[in-house]
């Protein structure tokens, strides 16, 4: 039976699906192209017809699982006229996605906490640092507008602020993922995000 685009595509996200919980509970290193497949339901040809190698279905893996915190930045830039509301709205979505979306939670957890972060895996590392430019751009972009609007506080650089509401967020983030258990997010999602514009402000 001749494959169509669409199952090529359905059997490249169950792939994906696989290799996210695998890696994501096993870690990078301990999890083989063999358990992704067992996994999946699949022999390993479908994957290595999809992906050459580990490395590359591992940065597939967080390229995929992370596309919402990718459309998240170009709101926050669409919606740059109204920086404090962008800021909230970023800070906001971003904890959210964290309680909401599963894959989007786990990429940070291998990331974070189930990656060696070796020489093999540069190239993830790449495009993981520039979405963290990114990330830091938009929200420094924003700082300044509202700086430049009398909104947020004068007595530190743009640049400083950008970086502090990212630093703050992937602080949260990475203390909730490493204990889940010390507090619940989603309650604490509003003080959190009060409290960041609060360091904007003032």
């Amino acid at each position: 039976m001749r494959r169509t685009k669409e199952d090529a595509e359905k059997t490249r996200l169950k792939i994906l699906e696989a290799a996210l919980e695998l890696f994501s509970r096993n870690g990078y290193t301990n999890t083989t192209l063999a358990r992704i497949a067992e996994q999946a339901g699949y022999s390993r040809g479908p994957i290595y017809w999809h992906f050459k190698n580990k490395d590359e279905l591992f940065e597939a893996v967080l390229s995929f699982s992370q596309q919402p915190l990718g459309a998240l930045i170009d709101e926050a830039n669409a919606a740059a006229h109204r920086p404090l509301q962008a800021i909230e709205h970023f800070s906001r979505h971003w904890l959210r996605l964290l309680v909401d979306n599963r894959w989007h939670r786990q990429s940070f957890e291998i990331l974070l906490n189930k990656t060696e972060l070796t020489a093999n895996l540069e190239r993830t590392l790449k495009r993981e640092r520039k979405l963290t430019r990114s990330v830091v751009a938009t929200l420094t972009a924003l700082v300044r507008q509202a700086q430049a609007h009398g909104l947020a506080t004068p007595h530190a650089g743009a640049d400083e602020l950008g970086l502090l509401c990212y630093t703050y967020l992937m602080g949260i983030t990475q203390t909730w993922l490493f204990s889940p258990r010390l507090f619940n997010l989603e309650q604490e999602i509003d003080f959190f995000v009060e409290r960041l514009l609060v360091l904007v402000k003032t």
